[in-house]
């Protein structure tokens, strides 16, 4: 069991590094790359419980920071893979409006952290007109691409426990 356990754990996190590198390629796929690879590791969180999936995600972050082309994927993954793991917490509350705010508080406090971060390492000066009316239209736009995001690992994660766990967990 535990040799299922480490192989599967392993290939997903190989998935989900190659995913990211590969995201690196296509420079349309900067913000792609990351939601590809945390569905790739959704098995591991469905199967193995939130332990092995925040194991998973800090050895996909740390591949991807040293592998990816893409510093701006590898980053965006950091910061966002591990909200798989807050999902069925967030489940939990009792309202889909609660849910919701929870949600895109969550989202903007790490864009604006994940801005800060990139702002201080690039050592750019700060602009007063930076968070402008064009910053507030990112981080909508960032919001409404997050929302999608989560309604996208809720359908895959209810297509894993439907049908495709079934085929890759068939008794021999």
């Amino acid at each position: 069991m535990k040799s299922r356990r480490t192989a599967l754990c392993g290939v997903l996190c190989a998935l989900a590094a190659a995913l990211l590198t590969l995201g690196g390629v296509v420079p349309a796929a900067t913000f792609c790359a990351p939601m590809l690879a945390m569905a790739a590791l959704l098995p591991v969180l469905e199967e193995y419980g939130s332990r092995y999936a925040a194991g998973a995600w800090v050895v996909v972050s740390l591949l991807a920071l040293l592998l990816d082309p893409d510093p701006e994927a590898a980053l965006v993954y950091l910061c966002f893979g591990w909200y798989p793991l807050l999902r069925p917490k967030l489940a939990k509350l009792p309202s889909r409006l609660a849910r919701t705010a929870v949600k895109i508080t969550v989202c903007t406090a790490v864009c604006l952290l994940l801005y800060d971060a990139i702002w201080r390492l690039l050592g750019l000066p700060q602009e007063p007109d930076a968070t402008g009316i064009f910053g507030l239209v990112l981080l909508v736009l960032a919001n409404v691409t997050f929302i999608v995001m989560d309604l996208a690992l809720e359908r895959l994660t209810l297509l894993w426990r439907q049908r495709l766990r079934r085929r890759f967990f068939r008794r021999f």
